[in-house]
């Protein structure tokens, strides 16, 4: 299977030719946001950075401080699914081309991919060190007065690698597996 190379920031373009099931590497500037970054943004708060083109990563890295610079331990995606309620209106209100995380996320946020010409890309849950090595430096970090794993952490990343499991095309993997899951439950108790 082929790997594609993305380099942020990403044009719509760029994501609209990418399909469920697509392994991309991408190289340049990710974003951290959870839960406390989205409600900020939902409720019209400025982000500190231009996120359009970028991605948000749904990650609370662990950072160890070492002397001037910040050092990425851990950088695990965290599930998406809490950010559902607000997702879309971050892709419509700030131009983001993807969202990576784990776990998927819902209809609202697949509407917005297809809308606003984003993908969702599936991190490897439980490796969160092996994450954190494809970070090559931590280059900032806003909205500290939310705690280290829900603030803005810049990193800089080489070769990160994500499956597309939803597409700008409506396509959705978490969907098709939900529906594969219950015409098979349907099956065992018949």
């Amino acid at each position: 299977m082929a790997v594609i190379p993305l380099t942020t920031p990403i044009t719509e373009a760029q994501i609209r030719t990418l399909k469920v099931g697509d392994t991309v590497e991408i190289t340049g500037r990710l974003y951290t946001g959870r839960d406390a970054v989205h409600h900020r943004l939902h409720h019209g708060e400025k982000p500190p950075v231009d996120l359009a083109g970028q991605i948000i990563y749904h990650c609370g890295p662990v950072m160890v401080k070492d002397g001037d610079k910040w050092l990425c331990k851990g950088a695990g995606p965290t599930t998406s699914s809490r950010e559902e309620p607000y997702q879309w209106e971050v892709m419509r209100d700030h131009g983001i081309r993807g969202v990576i995380g784990k776990g998927g996320m819902g209809p609202k946020t697949l509407a917005g991919c297809v809308k606003y010409g984003c993908v969702y890309l599936h991190a490897i849950g439980g490796a969160a060190q092996v994450a954190a090595e494809k970070i090559t430096r931590v280059d900032g970090v806003d909205w500290m007065d939310l705690g280290s794993p829900e603030a803005i952490w810049h990193l800089w990343v080489e070769k990160f690698p994500c499956i597309v499991t939803m597409d700008s095309h409506g396509n959705s993997l978490h969907q098709q597996v939900f529906e594969a899951s219950a015409a098979a439950l349907e099956k065992l108790k018949a």
